[in-house]
């Protein structure tokens, strides 16, 4: 079939990791990308805030070595420099009920025998304590993080607990064990190069949409921002696309077109009845504090903790600016963003206390801006990870990306883009469909 156009509609990471891959293929195609909002990047963005005097992300997020899909697109768009990593692959925590501080060091190479070292594992455990991982490597589909781990351990709250809710956006009671436990596989049991974490250096756009949309723009591609896509003519339900539709207008999808559906599930579910999707989401609280001259600075680009015993989960801190992140986090918000800044901030300051980041007491909340996404990501419950559809409907020209769709992993920055990939693969292998 002769090259056409493809009509991506989302501009999220999911759909621009589309629109790349079906760039580099080589094969020819128009890529038009649709966008609802007034940039690209979706959940995934930066943007300057007038109110802290300085840039900041959406949400913090936290990459790693085991993340192929992202650094095959960053190498794509040659964009590589933008993630920053630590001297060392080692993950800090502080607990702020004992106020004991710690760094958990995976080893280089595939063997853990990390496990084995006192100061590279979580204090006061035992190499005993870390059997139970073995139940959940084994976990069955209908299995929760919470019935494979035990719940009353010091290793779980130090450890299971604060990763499950940070990978999965979800208690360990209602995770899937299978999604942690792909994490594990790819991290713990895969080497010190796996586990390497990496963070953007200046911000989330500038490290992983800006390249792109100017490597896309380059290549040809087009990116049409404010264009929210209202319906989609034809029979959807059974892969079939004839025109998008728009507020002000319609485009129409000839034969020899492609559409790639790069939204979120509640919007799919709207464009496509019938389409099944993971039901129900949990939200992500983030709070950037503009920090107060006194407290000096960490010595790193950018430096990360996971946080123990508080309300706050994981810190980032780059130069003035100290950003916490609450993951499933539905009743905290609900709160008033004041009220929300105001009971972070202890959490914030007695680990950054902990961390030798200043000795003052730091009683009054500095200036801060809340972020609140209430659908950060779907509920990723065992009954959620069967709902999650492939990226092809029926054998017609519609396509599905993004991370609530089948990729095997959670809904991460590595899920969404190699959601985008899978995408891209499938259509590409529809070309040859006579």
């Amino acid at each position: 079939m002769r090259a056409g156009t493809v009509h991506i509609v989302g501009a999220g990471l999911a759909g621009l990791a589309a629109a790349v891959t079906l760039r580099a293929s080589g094969r020819g195609l128009r890529l038009r990308l649709w966008e609802a909002s007034g940039q690209a990047g979706g959940r995934c963005r930066s943007f300057d805030d007038a109110l802290l005097g300085c840039h900041i992300d959406n949400g913090n997020h936290l990459m790693l070595g085991a993340n192929p899909a992202l650094f095959r697109y960053l190498g794509l768009i040659g964009a590589g420099d933008g993630l920053f990593t630590p001297a060392d692959t080692s993950f800090p925590f502080v607990d702020l009920g004992t106020g004991t501080s710690w760094r958990l060091r995976p080893n280089p190479g595939r063997l853990p025998w990390w496990l084995l070292v006192p100061g590279r594992r979580v204090p006061d455990t035992s190499v005993g304590d870390y059997l139970g991982l073995f139940r959940l490597l084994r976990a069955g589909a209908d299995r929760t993080v919470g019935d494979c781990l035990a719940g009353e351990s010091l290793l779980f709250r130090r450890l299971w607990e604060p990763l499950t809710v940070a990978v999965l956006n979800a208690a360990p009671n209602e995770g899937a064990a299978q999604l942690l436990a792909r994490v594990v596989r790819d991290t713990f049991f895969a080497g010190g190069a796996a586990c390497r974490p990496y963070m953007s250096r200046h911000g989330l756009s500038e490290a992983l949409i800006d390249p792109a949309v100017a490597w896309l723009a380059r290549s040809g591609a087009s990116l049409a921002t404010g264009s929210l896509v209202r319906a989609l003519a034809g029979e959807p339900t059974h892969g079939r696309v004839g025109r998008l539709l728009f507020g002000g207008g319609e485009v129409t999808v000839a034969p020899a077109d492609r559409v790639v559906l790069a939204v979120p599930p509640q919007a799919a579910a709207r464009l496509v009845p019938g389409l099944g999707v993971p039901d129900g989401s949990r939200a992500i609280v983030n709070v950037h504090y503009r920090l107060p001259e006194a407290v000096p600075a960490s010595g790193e680009a950018v430096a990360f903790v996971g946080i123990v015993g508080g309300t706050a989960q994981w810190m980032f801190r780059r130069g003035a600016l100290a950003s916490v992140t609450v993951s499933a986090a539905d009743a905290l918000c609900e709160w008033p963003e004041e009220a929300i800044a105001a009971r972070l901030w202890p959490d914030v300051a007695q680990a950054l206390r902990l961390l030798g980041h200043g000795d003052r007491p730091l009683d009054t909340p500095p200036v801060a801006r809340v972020i609140k996404e209430k659908r950060a990501t779907f509920l990723q419950s065992p009954a959620n990870e069967r709902r999650r559809p492939r990226p092809r409907i029926g054998r017609g020209n519609l396509f599905l990306a993004g991370d609530w769709t089948d990729t095997g992993l959670p809904a991460t920055i590595e899920g969404a883009i190699r959601s985008g990939a899978q995408a891209a693969k499938a259509l590409l292998e529809s070309l040859t469909e006579s």
